[in-house]
């Protein structure tokens, strides 16, 4: 099948750059290898380009934002190199960066972010969630840039609580979930194939932007920096190639608070972070519904490693926005662990997400309580069955794997004329699991060696 990325206008000529990597067929490990070599993080020359030098003063009453832009923008004509933020209190709105610029916090800096939505004007190209539109700037946002990093033991601090972006979400109307009007509104223009540059949000609207989002970038870095306060998703590469995020420390417990979303993004390497959050900790995502297809872009070949989720809907969670599809998503030596953790493993989608989503390799993780099921895989999610884009779920791998406390060990729900196929579970402890599992219209199911509150577990 062929896939393409649509990227239109003046951005054209920079397709082959950010085209996704198609995966030739082989073994997992040979496969994982393979996406392990290609994933380098970028380097910057030794040139440190300090925000104070350009107006910034510390006590986070006095916006840094010209400041901080002036020295990215000094960094980048110089060939690249670090804009500093030290230690102390800088406020600031939008922050873009461009291609060559690693912005660095110093330990004890703290970016604290602008609650006033004027500071994320004028309108860029961006998405909510996983639709394209015109809306709020990003707090940290790149478009088409190559080598950019967002490094340091620093703090970003999103200002976001119960009186100022959260409260964006109460705005709701019917529908399948609470959202906003503006949501709402959005979603008939993806439906409706609506021109992306006439889907204007920004000034007056309810979209909240997210807090790190780098567009259509290729070699990206997030690493040591600590996330908190989000309006919505913390980190969200979408269309880009080659990403590191990496000992990222994330809690941020508002609505639709995800850790990381990687969307219609490949070769991407998420490690040693640890996420604590009111949505899912990490989830991989490839565009809503029409507009999805439409853009028909993939999101493929992610590994997750030696990560800690705690609080959160799903641990790694593939989906809901899954129309581009999803493949060969690696997780290991991860470790979920909290009573409000819903769920380690989650493949959500539904008749009108559709998607196809193969090779999912769950292994070596040690669950140690969730509240609903260890591997869940739902069809039902939202809108569920009834609609014209039946979901493909195939080859989803779970192996060595102990969990201590659960509602389920296995939640599987395909549909009739849709069986989820291929899911091999093997030499897994689940102990303490309260509800029988539920297996529904699974196509092939193998299980090799695996205990359940002590006694073998047979496929149904």
């Amino acid at each position: 099948m062929t896939r393409r990325t649509l990227l239109g206008g003046a951005a054209a000529l920079a397709a082959a750059r950010f085209r996704l990597h198609a995966e030739p067929t082989l073994e997992p490990a040979r496969q994982l290898e393979q996406i392990l070599g290609r994933i380098r993080p970028p380097e910057f020359p030794n040139r440190a380009f300090e925000i104070t030098r350009y107006g910034a003063r510390d006590g986070g009453q006095i916006k840094a934002t010209e400041a901080i832009g002036k020295a990215i923008q000094a960094c980048s004509a110089a060939g690249g190199g670090r804009v500093v933020i030290p230690a102390g209190v800088f406020l600031t709105g939008a922050i873009h960066l461009a291609s060559n610029v690693n912005l660095h916090l110093e330990d004890g800096a703290t970016l604290r972010f602008s609650q006033d939505p004027q500071d994320y004007l004028p309108v860029v190209f961006t998405r909510f969630e996983s639709t394209e539109c015109m809306n709020y700037s990003p707090f940290i946002y790149a478009f088409e840039q190559t080598n950019i990093a967002v490094t340091g033991s620093g703090t970003l601090d999103g200002g976001a609580d119960a009186d100022h972006w959260w409260p964006w979400k109460k705005n709701a109307v019917r529908g399948p979930q609470p959202a906003s009007s503006d949501n709402r509104a959005l979603l008939d223009q993806g439906e409706k194939d609506v021109p992306v540059s006439q889907r204007v949000y920004g000034e007056g609207s309810t979209l909240r932007p997210n807090f790190v989002q780098p567009y259509r970038s290729a070699n990206v870095l997030i690493e040591g920096v600590a996330i908190r306060n989000s309006p919505m998703w913390e980190l969200n590469p979408v269309l880009c190639r080659n990403v590191t995020v990496r000992n990222v420390k994330i809690s941020s417990h508002g609505p639709n608070n995800d850790g990381c979303d990687p969307e219609c993004s490949t070769d991407v390497l998420i490690e040693g972070c640890e996420f604590d959050t009111g949505d899912d900790c990490i989830a991989i995502k490839s565009g809503r519904n029409r507009d999805g297809r439409r853009v028909n872009a993939l999101c493929e070949n992610i590994v997750v490693r030696n990560c800690r989720m705690k609080d959160g809907h799903g641990g790694v969670s593939i989906g809901s926005e899954v129309s581009g599809g999803i493949r060969n998503v690696f997780m290991e030596n991860n470790r979920m662990d909290s009573p409000h953790l819903d769920r380690a493993l989650r493949v959500k989608t539904n008749s009108h997400r559709g998607g196809e989503l193969e090779s999912f390799y769950f292994r070596n993780n040690t669950v140690g309580e969730v509240a609903g099921g260890v591997i869940d895989i739902d069809f039902y999610y939202e809108e569920g069955p009834g609609g014209p884009f039946t979901p493909s779920v195939r080859n989803v791998v779970v192996e060595n794997i102990t969990s201590q406390r659960s509602r389920y060990a296995l939640y599987l729900r395909g549909y009739d004329n849709a069986k989820i196929s291929g899911v091999r579970v093997a030499h897994c402890v689940f102990n303490n699991v309260a509800q029988p599992d539920v297996i529904e219209n699974v196509a092939s199911l193998e299980l090799v060696d695996d205990l359940r509150n002590g006694q073998p577990m047979a496929a149904k």
